[in-house]
């Protein structure tokens, strides 16, 4: 049986993948942050899923995490870690609290290095475990190559996880552990909507960028609620895991030429130009 980890799979991508890789003969363990989701993911449960109890902020609960997946694996390689714990505010990078940036790459940055590291050994750093080595996952996004507006905090995490996936490709090859990315584009999950929660009073709905704001949060939102099935991105990943000659970079976009194959090769001043136009960026008198 085929074992994997899996962070922030409390709702969708994550907990996607956490169902949809138990229904295929894993061993899946999800890391939740909290004890009822935990007991959500296992109603209706089918195949050995296992739920724990796994903030990647906390290092305490990444090293329980990992004796609980040794003490299962015995002396066996762990087949794959996949990264997927992440957080997303909207702002103004001229405004948004220093803080509220911070804890971006608290989760999505160092949050995601500190489970990583955790268990390299247990994916095949240990030489003295038997089997193949794993592989590493990165989720990432269209952000992690296309910086949007008003998602300064965590386009700039997802970029800086691009280029931690490159790095650890590189450097785990002594080890014949694999590092790969996947950026999807919108995906029908609850990250937005946590924004717009977080964003309910309007603390930017007196600056000079309300109005863009609020256009691009319709965006967002919608784009979130119409974009691919979380399904899609979990057969992404068991791919991923699986082929034989896996991809550096995987991009399950929806209509990807125009939201992703362009953009990425537009010259950055016409990309600009694209943002002020779609969501009225411009000068004011």
């Amino acid at each position: 049986m085929k074992t994997v980890v899996i962070t922030g799979a409390s709702t969708g991508i994550g907990r996607s993948a956490a169902e949809y890789l138990a229904r295929q003969g894993w061993r899946v363990f999800a890391g939740v942050r909290k004890q009822a989701d935990a007991d959500a993911l296992l109603e209706n449960v089918v195949g050995d899923l296992r739920p724990i109890i796994l903030d990647v902020a906390r290092q305490e609960q990444i090293d329980a995490a990992v004796e609980t997946v040794s003490a299962a694996l015995g002396d066996a390689c762990l087949d794959g870690l996949v990264n997927n714990a992440g957080i997303a505010n909207m702002g103004p990078l001229a405004l948004q609290p220093l803080d509220e940036f911070k804890a971006h790459f608290d989760v999505n940055v160092f949050g995601l290095l500190a489970a990583t590291q955790a268990f390299v050994p247990l994916l095949g750093g240990d030489t003295n475990r038997t089997g193949k080595p794993g592989r590493i996952i990165n989720i990432t996004s269209v952000g992690g190559r296309i910086a949007s507006p008003f998602l300064g905090a965590y386009v700039a995490t997802k970029h800086a996880v691009e280029a931690m996936t490159d790095t650890l490709r590189r450097e785990l090859i002594v080890y014949g552990i694999d590092a790969i990315s996947i950026g999807p584009g919108s995906v029908k999950t609850p990250i937005w909507d946590k924004a717009e929660d977080k964003n309910e009073s309007g603390p930017y709905d007196n600056t000079v960028w309300a109005s863009s704001l609020e256009k691009f949060s319709e965006v967002m939102l919608n784009g979130g609620r119409d974009g691919l099935e979380p399904k899609e991105i979990a057969e992404t990943i068991e791919t991923a895991l699986t082929d034989p000659s896996p991809k550096a970079r995987y991009a399950p976009v929806p209509n990807k030429l125009t939201n992703f194959t362009i953009p990425t090769r537009l010259p950055k001043r016409w990309l600009d130009k694209v943002f002020q136009s779609r969501f009225d960026l411009r000068k004011s008198n």
